[in-house]
């Protein structure tokens, strides 16, 4: 059921995400605001993180999963009337509720490691990852003809993707209401007694996590990696849409580059996964920072008519982030207690989400006032620091 709920998200999340920033540049006449579509979507699943979690928490990964779907449907009934009505504030903030998506995706992937056993949870969550491989690059193919659908159903201009993102979460909403059962976080806690109830109840806040964090180490490296290799991924792609635009890429085009990136960023999750459990969760870390940085070089150098290399970069650029995403999850996951998962995975999501947020502003703020090479050198420079401050780790962090 998590594998059908993905795959259904991933649609309407790639669908709408491929084209809100072109959309915010239509209506708005600036490409530095057309960034804070980007931002806005990062926001909104940082600011369902730690309310998902926490329900997640109280009643189980079923009503957390059901709060961030049901918020991401209801923000696209926002954004679909924004467009209509010509708003882009108002469609701004559909996209935050819109983001709520990317929550739930994010949040599925820890109720896989609820019930794993030792040495197997980047498997595990790895293969949640690829369930979303065939919406997600799907989803953005689909934009063009979810366009001309709704221009015959006589949808406003533009609105056809974002109207097929609603029915993808309405979808994955009754799949996962109706199909997650039993719930395997509430399964993995009947399996542990022992779980003090005060500890059970206090899932999902900020002090529980922030405790957590600080009594491991491990863990903190982990959320630190995650939140850069996000960071990373969302400054680039929420970017090249407009940078292949200034080249008269088409639809289809930007389409097909956005494809082979999400397509990078879930296609090989379970490799990554089994290398995370065969050859260390660092060392992983490590190749996806230079997988990053590989991509901010090769399409931060490419111009707006070279699609053939900004595709080849954005390709590494998902490979990196899926690195960084799976083993840092399970070190994450594997160094906390059960009781703290929740609350430790919501600030992780939260934290990575915020700074992919802020990322994106930030993006189109240089592209709008410098270049898109400028920031593929900027995105470099950060992937190098983190790599080598994950590569020069203490000894004791070696075994993590």
């Amino acid at each position: 059921m998590l594998s059908t709920a993905q795959i259904v998200s991933g649609i309407g999340t790639a669908v709408g995400f491929s084209l809100s920033s072109l959309v915010v540049a239509q209506l708005s006449g600036s490409v530095t605001i057309s960034g804070l579509a980007g931002t806005a979507t990062v926001l909104g699943a940082a600011l369902l993180a730690l309310p998902t979690a926490r329900t997640s928490g109280k009643g189980g990964r079923r009503a957390g999963l059901a709060l961030a779907y049901g918020c991401a449907l209801l923000g696209c009934v926002i954004t679909v009337a924004a467009i209509t009505v010509r708003s882009w504030p108002l469609l701004l903030g559909g996209l935050v509720l819109f983001g709520s998506a990317s929550a739930g995706s994010l949040a599925s992937r820890y109720s896989a490691t609820d019930l794993s056993p030792p040495g197997h949870t980047a498997r595990h969550l790895s293969w949640v990852v690829w369930a979303a491989t065939i919406g997600s690059v799907a989803g953005p193919n689909l934009a063009e003809p979810a366009e001309r659908l709704g221009r015959t159903l006589g949808l406003a201009p533009d609105t056809g993707p974002f109207a097929l993102s609603l029915v993808a979460f309405a979808v994955a909403l009754v799949v996962i209401l109706a199909g997650l059962r039993p719930d395997p976080l509430l399964v993995a806690r009947s399996l542990r007694p022992e779980t003090p109830t005060e500890d059970r109840g206090g899932n999902g806040t900020l002090r529980t996590a922030w405790q957590a964090l600080r009594q491991e180490p491990t863990a903190t490296r982990a959320l630190a990696a995650i939140a850069v290799s996000h960071t990373a991924m969302v400054s680039i792609m929420s970017m090249t849409p407009v940078h292949l635009g200034h080249g008269g890429a088409s639809y289809s085009v930007i389409g097909i580059v956005l494809s082979l990136h999400i397509a990078g960023m879930y296609i090989l999750s379970p490799v990554v996964g089994w290398l995370a459990d065969r050859i260390g969760r660092v060392r992983v870390l490590v190749l996806g920072m230079a997988l990053l940085l590989a991509a901010a070089v090769l399409a931060g150098g490419a111009g707006p008519h070279d699609v053939a290399r900004v595709t080849t970069g954005l390709t590494l650029l998902g490979l990196g982030w899926s690195c960084g995403l799976i083993s840092g999850s399970a070190m994450l996951s594997e160094a906390v207690r059960l009781e703290h998962r929740p609350a430790v995975q919501g600030m992780s999501d939260l934290l990575m989400n915020v700074c992919g947020a802020v990322g994106a502003v930030l993006a189109g703020v240089v592209v709008g006032t410098l270049s898109y090479g400028v920031l593929g050198a900027i995105v470099a420079v950060m992937v190098t620091v983190t790599g080598a401050w994950l590569a020069l780790r203490p000894a004791h962090l070696a075994s993590a």
